[in-house]
């Protein structure tokens, strides 16, 4: 009997990772759509203290709320596509930087390297690696009319929520039950994305004013850059910190700008990423650091860099809900920090 849950077990995870893989094109869009609708719950929660927004009809907060993200979205586009065509503009000086650094390195190391750097930037296209940038961010919104359609029913939805619930477990202490589950997920995922879309903006503008100070050429599309790695676990502010550096470096041909992005942006990453963001998230995720890292690794197979983005959303749902079925405890133990999964959730 233990063989045949087992195996069944094993079969599910199987199926579920391949409709994940084939079906992404329907999953991807609904898993955004429930991000944004937790943004826009915390929006209205911050807009609720405010005594003549909160005293407003609840769908009313809920429009004004989701056309406040929408519209910050809109604008943030705008603003990256103008930097992008900056940056597409500044292509050719980018591509004759390259052989002045190549001159550079010739005389200052006296390495014969002047030939083979030459024929190999003549075979770079900054344009197409600027464009697969790009195309990597708006992949995010490639699929904007189905988010927003999912997001739509998503936001009808909720409040008959409660009475469904009610509905499919009329046992009061079962409905408590499943009640609590739902507003720890809700409270968790909510936190995270709070907190996390926080600590990023903060990382985002002050890397704006050291970039605009040092010079780089479209620091606002580098600054959104920045913003929307930063969600990503572990890596995320490292490549955040490379791509901006790389290209302060192709700008002005030498390595001095390059250095000062590192330094400076590195520094801001190490100190919101290791000193603000821990005092305010805390334990409350409480989820190992290994596993963060090897979700990383899977959803970002499975989903690329869109599943590195949701990697942690997606493992605290499923150790709470693990958590609450006695076979699939031992697995929520195990991927949580320090075992104990009955931890409160800290604001």
């Amino acid at each position: 009997m233990e063989n045949s849950k087992k195996i069944y077990v094993f079969l599910i995870v199987i199926t579920t990772v391949v409709v994940c893989i084939y079906a992404q094109s329907i999953i991807l869009p609904f898993v955004l759509a429930i991000l944004f609708w937790f943004l826009i719950r915390v929006i209205k929660k911050v807009l609720s203290k405010v005594k003549f927004i909160s005293r407003l009809p609840r769908w009313l907060l809920t429009l004004f709320s989701t056309l406040l993200l929408i519209g910050f979205l809109v604008l943030a586009v705008s603003m990256i596509s103008n930097n992008i065509a900056e940056l597409s503009k500044a292509m050719p000086k980018y591509e004759a930087n390259v052989n002045k650094m190549t001159q550079t390195i010739n005389a200052r190391f006296n390495i014969d390297v002047m030939n083979l750097l030459g024929d190999f930037s003549k075979n770079i296209k900054f344009g197409s690696l600027l464009s697969s940038l790009l195309s990597t961010l708006t992949g995010l919104f490639g699929n904007a009319f189905t988010v927003l359609l999912y997001l739509v029913f998503l936001l009808l939805e909720e409040p008959t929520f409660q009475k469904k619930l009610r509905a499919m477990y009329p046992d009061d202490k079962k409905h408590k039950h499943v009640t609590d589950v739902v507003n720890k997920i809700d409270h968790s995922i909510g936190n995270y994305v709070a907190l996390k879309t926080l600590t990023s903006l903060m990382t985002g503008f002050l890397s704006y004013f050291a970039l605009l100070f040092i010079g780089i050429d479209a620091p606002v599309f580098w600054a959104f850059l920045i913003f929307v790695l930063n969600f990503i676990p572990t890596i995320g502010s490292l490549i955040a910190t490379v791509f901006p550096a790389m290209f302060a470096i192709l700008q002005f041909g030498e390595f001095t700008p390059g250095i000062l992005v590192l330094a400076i942006v590195g520094s801001i990453q190490m100190i919101i990423g290791n000193v603000v963001e821990p005092r305010l998230m805390g334990n409350s995720l409480n989820i190992s650091p290994l596993v963060v890292f090897l979700t990383l690794a899977i959803w970002g197979v499975i989903w690329g860099i869109s599943g590195m983005l949701l990697s942690v959303p997606i493992t605290v749902i499923l150790i709470l809900i693990m958590s609450e079925f006695p076979g699939t405890r031992p697995f929520a133990i195990l991927l949580s920090q320090q075992g104990n999964l009955n931890n409160e959730q800290n604001d």
